[in-house]
């Protein structure tokens, strides 16, 4: 496979990964809660509640266009940044997984585990996360399933374009 083919094959890999991931973030949000603390409190920014995803693409976008952004555009920043950030991964799993050797749903969930402490990795600097220590097992449990839902989507991705 020359490097083209694998980053193709890595693009739609990690759309697939990224399927996964936002499937099991959705069947997630649909279980009953009972909302946690301060559910009741409206912040005066809705920027402090976006998503880190939206966060970041805030700051692209207003650092390279010195322009603010408006908070309408949430919704579209989470989506944009999220099916960004799996897809680029993808090529990068794309771009490795001919070299590994072993299966592609043991290394995809692997790479799903790389992602989420890249994820910290660059979130923590920029002050969108804190240190992985201060958040419960429970908070860390439920992220890092949701990375090895990415991580098995790519690989069973990788895998039906290469079957």
């Amino acid at each position: 496979m020359n490097p083209m083919q694998a980053v193709g094959k890595g693009v739609l890999a990690g759309l697939v990964g990224t399927a996964a991931m936002t499937a099991a973030q959705e069947l997630y949000a649909r279980l009953p809660s009972d909302g946690g603390p301060g559910a009741a409190e409206e912040p005066d920014d809705p920027w402090e509640q976006a998503s880190a995803p939206a966060k970041v693409g805030k700051r692209l976008v207003e650092g390279m266009l010195q322009k603010e952004v408006s908070e309408d555009l949430i919704g579209p920043f989470t989506h944009g940044m999220h099916w960004g950030y799996g897809t680029a991964n993808g090529v990068a799993f794309g771009l490795v997984q001919p070299s590994l050797g072993g299966h592609p749903l043991r290394n995809g969930l692997a790479f799903g585990a790389a992602v989420m402490a890249s994820s910290y990795l660059q979130l923590i600097p920029m002050g969108l996360y804190e240190l992985p220590w201060k958040y419960s097992p429970r908070e860390l449990g439920i992220e890092f399933g949701f990375h090895l839902a990415y991580g098995l989507g790519v690989g069973a991705g990788w895998m039906l374009l290469n079957d």
